[in-house]
């Protein structure tokens, strides 16, 4: 006899991945402003991605130069790799890819790096995503498991609105964070790498007014949110005093950030990502 029962000794199936629209809901835009140095910090701990940055050619996008472009640029690639539609993610990926082009290693760089380099994109995405869970876990607790992995498996947007193919993202969170404790450990900031950070750390690319009055807020912030690796990577020091202080300052911003509505919590990204769709329609730069 047949039996109808359904088979229950198969592999789970996994949860469905978010929509665009889904994923708006539980996205702070104010963790872009909160964690954008550090993860910076993060990405660029991986030194073919710093020698990336720090040797590029590409005047037009350097923060130290540039740095309300840099984050209109930065942020809108966030905004749509999240928020995106498919179209969108085609056309910023276009542009990116041209401000990319010229981003590579040279005979005398002390480490090889080419910026269209899948495993490269496939760090940064993961430092982005590192970032938000962390931010997110803080300011309103753990989300409920399915929706964790729902989450988690969207965001490999991250890095394949870009190069990065979609079997390179981990398949699910536990085998995400074993790949970032190992790469983690992994990671080395040298002087001039460190020097770099400084001054992104202590405001130096914007007026000197700003440095007083936010410099050492802004230090602050940057240590709360680093892994501890890369904190002694930089030579800094965070007690328990601080986290207590940090956290309490999180609950803060969260109490009041919860209760406005999504379409406000949502802000900067999906601002900056009706700024693209306009600069697209009239033809501006993208990137």
């Amino acid at each position: 006899m047949t039996s109808t029962q359904p088979r229950l000794d198969g592999p789970p199936t996994p949860p469905a991945v978010l929509t665009p629209a889904e994923a708006r809901m539980h996205i702070d835009g104010i963790a872009a402003f909160l964690g954008g140095v550090a993860n910076v910090i993060m990405q660029l701990s991986h030194p073919p991605v710093g020698y990336g940055v720090l040797e590029s050619t590409v005047d037009s996008g350097k923060v130290t130069l540039h740095p309300l472009k840099r984050l209109r640029t930065t942020l809108t690639y966030l905004a749509v790799a999240w928020m995106g539609t498919e179209a969108d993610r085609a056309d910023y990926r276009r542009a990116v890819n041209e401000s990319h082009r010229p981003v590579h290693s040279g005979p005398d760089s002390p480490v090889k790096y080419n910026a269209f380099d899948p495993e490269l994109q496939l760090w940064v995405a993961a430092c982005l995503y590192w970032g938000v869970d962390d931010l997110y876990t803080r300011m309103h607790g753990a989300m409920e498991p399915e929706l964790a992995e729902r989450f988690y498996r969207y965001s490999a947007r991250l890095g394949t609105t870009l190069q990065m193919r979609p079997e390179m993202w981990p398949p699910d969170r536990a085998a995400f964070y074993r790949y970032w404790d190992e790469k983690l450990a992994e990671r080395t900031i040298d002087e001039p790498v460190r020097r770099y950070f400084d001054d992104l750390i202590d405001l130096k690319m914007m007026p000197r007014w700003n440095q007083v009055l936010f410099g050492q807020f802004h230090r602050f912030g940057v240590t709360a949110l680093l892994p501890q690796h890369l904190r002694d990577e930089m030579g800094m020091t965070w007690t328990a005093r601080n986290e207590r202080r940090y956290r309490l300052m999180l609950r803060s911003v969260s109490v009041v950030w919860r209760r406005l509505p999504p379409v406000i919590r949502a802000m900067p990204l999906n601002t900056y990502l009706f700024d693209m769709r306009v600069r697209r329609r009239f033809g501006l730069p993208l990137v």
